[in-house]
């Protein structure tokens, strides 16, 4: 089916809903997106009401709300709803899947070169106090992840196999529909990071096949900083430890025992940010209602012509390789640190972010980078803001 192309006077829609497009050029989607004023308008709703009324009477008024945005999101996955914990960051959700495995000494977790830092921290934390092993695979001289190289990687010894889809300093992408059919016929745990993919990219947990996905809510999806969601199959559940639990989370219990809840609501806690939550699903259905199919078609569009804009620029050497490209375009401009070239963009209102080594460790050292420019386009951005970055970069 043909994907519906976002129309100029829709763009034009969207950036009079989003007042920060008026004030700036945000090129800092992946790092947290501009949000649209309904969801913004959501918040201090919100919490003016919470003010006025009190927390928990505000809560009840806005109760069939909070209890949407499980099957909103269980739509925006295609997953179901008891599959959905709502927690406050991609790092939190990630943490209590990965911290919930029963690792023991022996036991190999695959990963790729592209790997975030919290979740190479806790690799590295299992592998020191259990006596755990970590694989990594690097990807190949074209910038693309081996798939027969995981193959032959996995051993009766893989306990996990865990993969950031899209990284933080790089504009490649991880093939994780693949490597879902490889976990699955091998019958692995599979943790999958989309942090930068949901809202950008869109995200099927049944094509993927994974296990457990964990999001953040303030990049692609406009959300609010402080929300963010953790899928976990409804056939792992019983599988994975709580580390912490309340009488929201476990709400059976008597002086000899307590049961969890039945689904993934067991990994939260009752006490969270209601406006913030709230926020979150506002953001969700802004999405939905746009289309992600037609998100993605417009950014691959805005990423693709940024790169060919800079690779026409002397000086400016343009990172990103691979047969998968995202919205994250990264770049270094010679002679210039990236430090010095975010903070001059910004005296021109330009927002951008850098990448530093510790971000993706194992990619940058491995490419000897210490640190890139990172400009990450969204579907609300312009050609003509792309221009004016270009001619600002030029000037450098």
């Amino acid at each position: 089916m043909q994907i519906k192309t976002i129309t100029e006077q829709e763009i034009q829609q969207y950036r009079a809903e989003t007042r920060g497009t008026a004030e700036r050029i945000h090129f800092n989607n992946a790092g947290s997106a501009l949000p649209p004023d309904v969801v913004v308008e959501t918040v201090v709703n919100y919490l003016n009401e919470e003010a006025v009324f009190g927390g928990y009477e505000t809560e009840f008024k806005y109760s069939a709300e909070l209890d949407n945005i499980y099957p909103l999101i269980a739509r925006l996955i295609n997953a179901n709803d008891d599959e959905i914990a709502l927690v406050e960051n991609a790092s939190t959700a990630w943490g209590i899947a990965f911290n919930g495995i029963s690792f023991k000494k022996g036991d190999v977790i695959i990963t790729s070169e592209m790997e975030y830092v919290t979740n190479l921290i806790s690799f590295l934390n299992v592998q020191q106090s259990q006596g755990v092993e970590l694989k990594v695979i690097a990807n190949d001289e074209q910038g693309n992840f081996p798939l027969h190289e995981l193959e032959a990687a996995i051993s009766p010894q893989t306990k996990l196999i865990a993969v950031t889809h899209i990284p933080s300093t790089a504009g490649g992408m991880i093939p994780i529909v693949e490597i879902g059919k490889i976990a699955r016929r091998h019958n692995i745990l599979y943790l999958v990071d989309a942090c930068q993919s949901a809202g950008q990219i869109p995200v099927d947990v049944r094509e993927i096949d994974c296990d457990m996905l964990s999001v953040t809510g303030r990049k692609y999806l406009r959300a609010p900083r402080g929300t963010g969601f953790l899928y976990v199959r409804k056939a792992v559940q019983d599988k994975l430890k709580l580390f912490f639990m309340d009488g929201f989370s476990a709400p059976s219990v008597s002086m000899e025992a307590y049961r969890p809840r039945d689904d993934a609501r067991r990994f939260e806690l009752y006490e969270k940010n209601r406006a913030l939550t709230l926020g979150l699903g506002k953001a969700v259905e802004y999405a939905l209602d746009i289309g992600v199919d037609r998100i993605w078609q417009r950014i691959q569009y805005l990423a693709d012509l940024l790169r060919s804009q800079l690779q026409n620029i002397d000086g400016i050497t343009v990172h990103d390789i691979g047969d998968q490209k995202c919205g994250i375009v990264t770049f270094s401009v010679k002679g210039i640190d990236s430090a010095a070239v975010k903070n001059k963009l910004g005296e021109k209102h330009i927002n951008v972010s850098v990448g530093k080594a510790i971000s993706t460790r194992i990619y940058m050292d491995k490419n000897h980078l210490s640190s890139i420019v990172r400009a990450s386009v969204h579907y609300y951005n312009t050609e003509e803001e792309l221009q004016q970055l270009c001619t600002e970069l030029a000037a450098l």
